[in-house]
């Protein structure tokens, strides 16, 4: 029981650690964006994901980068699809009676 509660109170540290640290580690960054290491490092190896490198060994992150990386492409819900189309629509309607042409 007492292995439990130090592996509990192991998990909660780490976190409130990653949360409120502005620099994380390659662990800590993997934790964090809730992906393995080996996938962090692929994404490191494609240079797909901002980190930093200081003295040419160890790699850190920037948690707010990484937030910022995260939230990025973001994808458009049907709802934000449909009032797109449908003011392109009336958009080129506009457009092609100015010109005069047929609808």
């Amino acid at each position: 029981m007492d292995i439990d509660l130090q592996q509990v109170a192991a998990i909660i540290t780490a976190n409130i650690i990653s949360t409120t640290k502005a620099v994380l580690t390659v662990d800590e960054a993997a934790r964090y964006m809730g992906i393995a290491k080996s996938t962090l490092y692929k994404m490191m190896m494609r240079r797909e994901i901002p980190y930093s490198k200081p003295n040419g060994k160890v790699c850190f992150f920037d948690r707010q980068e990484l937030e910022a990386w995260l939230m990025s492409n973001r994808v458009a819900t049907a709802d934000e699809i449909r009032d797109k189309a449908q003011a392109y629509c009336a958009h080129t309607r506009t457009l092609t009676n100015k010109k005069g042409g047929a609808i």
